[in-house]
């Protein structure tokens, strides 16, 4: 059976959409194919049904990697359903864990940044309101942290 992540982020398409990709991009590279499946959602409703930011897509398009994929919201059924939910901010950590008053799922949410070998960064920064250098760091972050996620996965 296979392993299920999901990346959330607060509207699905930046930080998320990108890690989702990310991921899948590094799968393929090593042949996992069918052991991961990679989804991602945002906390909130701002963007459902809109495609990752054209930002940054040219940010991770640079890097040879394309992002597709649709933003949704984070649906309670997400804590049944994956086996990591990975929050790219505080913010986004708490608000997922707000869904869950009884603490069920708690050890199922970590924050991105715990698997980033290269940066110091505790958290991905949301590039939204920024330039291009904003959104080129966070995939630079991201290729960091998925592929730290990734040799977790494969210890």
């Amino acid at each position: 059976m296979a392993y299920k992540l999901l990346f959330v982020c607060l509207g699905n398409i930046c930080r998320s959409p990108s890690a989702e990709n990310i991921m899948n991009y590094l799968i393929q590279e090593r042949g996992l194919e069918g052991k991961i499946i990679c989804d991602s959602a945002g906390t909130s409703s701002y963007h459902i049904g809109a495609s990752p930011d054209r930002r940054m897509q040219a940010a991770a398009g640079r890097r040879g990697i394309k992002l597709v994929g649709q933003a949704r919201q984070f649906d309670l059924s997400d804590f049944e359903t994956f086996d990591l939910i990975l929050a790219m901010d505080r913010s986004n950590y708490r608000d997922i864990l707000q869904l869950d008053p009884d603490n069920l799922y708690k050890e199922k949410v970590r924050l991105m940044c715990d698997f980033a070998t290269q940066h110091r960064d505790r958290e991905v920064p949301d590039p939204y309101y920024g330039g291009e250098a904003g959104f080129d760091h966070v995939i630079n972050l991201l290729l960091d942290a998925c592929d730290g996620l990734l040799e977790e996965f494969l210890k």
